[in-house]
């Protein structure tokens, strides 16, 4: 990774006459993130509308710190998605929050213990400068959740922050409601996401009514609505309901969300590096974790006093990595489907992303479960497959609809066993593997499609993880350079189980 900088002393002074401080940076920012904190950083209420792979969680911690070191806030509240907010817990904060900084963070759990207990105490108590509390969105659904951000936010000043801000788009939605409410309690409110429109211009009202419900200028939803969208009546068994059918005056809109966010795409950050990878983590079901157990008790009972075989130990790997995928292939060539949350997480992922974006699947039932998914919500125009089962022909026509930028296609489904050699699809620039191999060639090949000449803009690849199994074992292996399937051996494999 390489940055673009001025000489040292040159860049403190920069900073210095910028910021009105002597602020200093645990990790130095790209420039386009001075030029969001320049604009931000002492404003009450901002919009980070910054592509995913930009360094938007950057720009936040940064801000949170230079608030703290001129005493305005002595607390901070980060609200995420559940596949997100760990992120935050484990490596935003630790990797950027200002070294000089006295700092507490607590993640928010739903379960409670004595020691988890003790560690929500310590928000409360003088012994930290620093207090921050990560939730995810969901907590805000319940009671639990709702009165224990309204105690924080009491007891500090604070900045409260939205991460992936479009989780609170729906104004009927309880926790919209709740979060909203709870912002009054805030000094400082930041909203964060790469795209903040995922359906229609209206989606903005709540986001930025977060911020400050005068911001836009309405009182109300619906003269929103009036102003902006293009209404029609329709009836649905009778009843009579408004919809839009267009939208109109986004110029003026436009003009007015520039008074208070920082839009930025990849294609103009210069400085940024050619590759950023993200993970984001998947929440395993009951029902995943109760087959995930069974399955690597008995992995280890028959490795129990054996000696361990490549290809039997990677045989019950495969099996666990499965589950964590939402499904399990029986001996018959059968497939059990189990409950999981790996598809809705894609579709979140999705929504943060501009343009077309590649999709990367192990196995071919993943690639079934995301094109019907993809199908309901974006039609079936907008995909095209790349996997064993596709002609020859049809996959060669697949990617040229794909390249090309007045067809409908939006993604490029396949797995990298099939389509990880010798294509180019350097029409997208997010890259998203749903589920890994073991085979490092296999994954550093599917990396470069995107990744090659004709591709002008930086490359984003995020990986969606199952945390604590080995979906994560697996990421953390391809990304240290080993080729799990051959250079893993002995009893080295016991601890893959």
């Amino acid at each position: 990774m390489t940055f673009t900088f001025r000489h040292p002393s040159k860049y403190i002074k920069h900073i210095e006459e910028k910021f009105d401080m002597k602020y200093k940076f645990k990790t130095k920012p790209y420039d386009h993130q001075l030029t969001a904190l320049e604009k931000s950083w002492n404003k009450e209420e901002y919009a980070y509308f910054m592509e995913m792979g930009t360094g938007k969680s950057k720009v936040l911690v940064d801000n949170i710190a230079m608030l703290y070191d001129k005493g305005k806030i002595n607390g901070a509240l980060i609200i995420a998605p559940k596949g997100v907010y760990r992120n935050w817990y484990s490596q935003e904060i630790p990797n950027h929050l200002a070294s000089h900084i006295e700092h507490k963070t607590v993640l928010w759990t739903a379960t409670t213990s004595k020691a988890k207990d003790k560690e929500y105490q310590q928000l409360f108590k003088s012994d930290f400068d620093l207090h921050i509390l990560v939730m995810n969105v969901e907590a805000f659904s319940t009671k639990k959740g709702l009165e224990f951000a309204h105690k924080f936010l009491n007891c500090h000043k604070t900045l409260m922050a939205v991460d992936e801000s479009t989780t609170i788009k729906t104004p009927t939605a309880k926790r919209t409601k709740s979060i909203l409410t709870l912002g009054q309690y805030a000094k400082y409110r930041r909203i964060l996401t790469g795209s903040p429109v995922t359906k229609s211009p209206l989606d903005l009202y709540t986001q930025c009514g977060f911020l400050d419900e005068e911001l836009l200028g309405f009182s109300s939803f619906y003269s929103f609505r009036n102003r902006y969208a293009v209404m029609v009546d329709r009836n649905f068994g009778g009843r009579r309901v408004q919809i839009p059918t267009g939208y109109k005056r986004l110029d003026e809109l436009s003009l007015i969300l520039k008074k208070f966010s920082y839009r930025c795409l990849k294609d103009e950050c210069l400085d940024l590096p050619e590759k950023t990878y993200v993970e984001r983590e998947v929440d395993l079901t009951d029902e995943q974790k109760e087959t995930y157990a069974t399955m690597k008790s008995a992995a280890l009972a028959k490795l129990k006093g054996k000696m361990a075989t490549a290809p039997h130990v990677l045989t019950q790997l495969m099996r666990l990595h499965q589950i964590t995928c939402g499904h399990l292939k029986n001996d018959d060539d059968s497939i059990t489907e189990i409950k999981n949350n790996r598809v809705n997480a894609l579709l979140e992922v999705l929504e943060e992303v501009d343009g077309k974006a590649i999709i990367w699947a192990n196995y071919v039932y993943d690639i079934k479960q995301i094109v019907s998914a993809l199908s309901k919500k974006y039609g079936q125009e907008s995909i095209v497959q790349y996997y064993g089962a596709i002609p020859a022909e049809q996959r060669q026509k697949n990617i040229e609809k794909f390249q090309d930028p007045d067809s409908d296609v939006k993604f490029f489904v396949g797995n990298p066993q099939t389509g990880g050699y010798g294509i180019t699809l350097t029409a997208a620039n997010n890259v998203i593997y749903y589920s890994n191999g073991y085979d490092l060639e296999k994954r550093l090949q599917s990396e470069d499609r995107a990744h090659r000449i004709g591709q002008k803009k930086a490359v984003t690849y995020v990986d969606l993880i199952a945390p604590k199994t080995v979906d994560e074992k697996i990421r953390k292996a391809l990304r240290k350079k080993i080729n799990i399937a051959t250079e893993i051996m002995g009893e080295e494999l016991r601890d893959w189980i």
